[in-house]
């Protein structure tokens, strides 16, 4: 294998399925998807897409006009985002968004600052890219330190990547610290990117908030977003991002390079489920929240082996266990023996003590219920009463 690959982590995901089908029964608390398909208005603008044959063919490389101009009206609604058309780049899904943003952003040798936990394919993209991943320590609640922010900066860095709601851990971070991260990435010339893929997914009174929302430094901030969890889109893989005009050109390139262009069919379903809206996820969101308040109300019951910060976003919590386990060890045991899969926390960045994340946007509430129930039980066993 290239040494460049070496160094990058395989994908969890692969891992953790392998154990769930060697265990048939498990339910799995781990990939984070939503248990609702997309939305009819998707589907039926698959025969619109039929009904020109140009459509079989390639497309603009930034994606189809007519999507990119309901995503302008959408950002300018919703996120207070006023942005060119232009500035709108359509992606196979909010990964190839962050790629197309590390590759033109950075050159090898770069670094770009991870705030840990991260979500694993952003770490695994800036090492794709040749560049240094920078590790800073989140504070006890998952929350932003910006003091060890900004004294991770040096001449080599690009970016600060901020995801909120947070994937992995459900917090979110509050307007003024990623207002604070917009200011810090001004006075040093780099790169804010925020990943809003969930940006949808809040509890308890608590809202999304867009770091590029009246940016007068706009040209600093790459926003990121995802069709995937809002619009159970998953596998069509569309996402779209928000650049400042000068990466134009070079995103442009990249994409081209790499995609050609978006799947065009996918654009076109995608225009469908924007049509109806964020009142498509808002009308699903009631039943995620329940499922959340049980599996809170479940946790609590072992909360002397298990701590777990407040996360009022996206749909996953990142709990802390009480124990000298790794965490791997312990996914692969709560899988074999109660037949329920979450993910290690090292796969997040979290190296020292035990971790795992929890998902819970992907399964009706019984089977949900159900999975929460067999983690709890199996915490409490394999913690409280460890057998080697």
């Amino acid at each position: 294998m290239d040494s460049r690959m070496q160094a990058v982590q395989s994908s969890i995901i692969s891992l953790v399925g392998e154990l769930i089908r060697q265990s048939p029964g498990t339910i799995s608390l781990g990939q984070g998807v939503v248990y609702y398909p997309p939305p009819t208005a998707a589907f039926e603008q698959i025969s619109q897409f039929l009904a020109h044959a140009e459509n079989h063919k390639y497309q603009p490389v930034h994606g189809i006009v007519e999507l990119r101009s309901l995503i302008a009206a959408k950002l300018q609604a919703e996120n207070g985002i006023a942005v060119d058309p232009r500035q709108i780049v359509v992606t196979a899904g909010g990964n190839m968004a962050f790629n197309n943003a590390i590759l033109a952003i950075t050159q090898p040798g770069d670094e770009v600052i991870l705030p840990v936990p991260y979500y694993f394919n952003h770490e695994m993209a800036v090492a794709i890219a040749s560049c240094r991943p920078v590790l800073v320590p989140t504070d006890e609640n998952y929350q932003l330190d910006l003091e060890r922010i900004a004294g991770a900066i040096t001449e080599k860095t690009k970016a600060i990547v901020t995801v909120s709601p947070n994937n992995p851990t459900g917090v979110i971070y509050p307007p003024p610290t990623l207002l604070a991260i917009n200011e810090l990435c001004r006075q040093r010339g780099i790169y804010h990117i925020s990943d809003e893929a969930y940006e949808y997914f809040t509890y308890d009174g608590a809202r999304h908030f867009s770091p590029g929302t009246n940016d007068p430094h706009s040209d600093y901030t790459i926003s990121l977003f995802s069709l995937s969890k809002a619009y159970g889109f998953a596998s069509w893989r569309i996402g779209y991002m928000v650049i400042p005009e000068h990466l134009i050109e070079a995103v442009n390139k990249i994409q081209d390079t790499i995609l050609i262009c978006p799947p065009v069919i996918s654009q076109y379903a995608a225009l469908g489920a924007l049509t109806v809206g964020a009142k498509y996820c808002q009308e699903k969101l009631p039943a995620i929240a329940q499922v959340r308040q049980f599996a809170l109300e479940e946790l609590q019951q072992i909360s002397d082996i298990c701590t777990l910060p407040p996360a009022e976003g996206a749909f996953f919590l990142m709990l802390k266990i009480n124990t000298p386990m790794e965490s791997m060890v312990l996914v692969e045991k709560l899988i074999r023996e109660y037949q329920v899969a979450v993910l290690p926390g090292t796969t997040f960045g979290l190296e020292n003590g035990c971790y795992l994340r929890v998902a819970y946007g992907a399964l009706q509430a019984e089977t949900a219920v159900e999975g929460i129930g067999r983690l709890v039980r199996g915490l409490r066993h394999l913690i409280s009463c460890p057998v080697d």
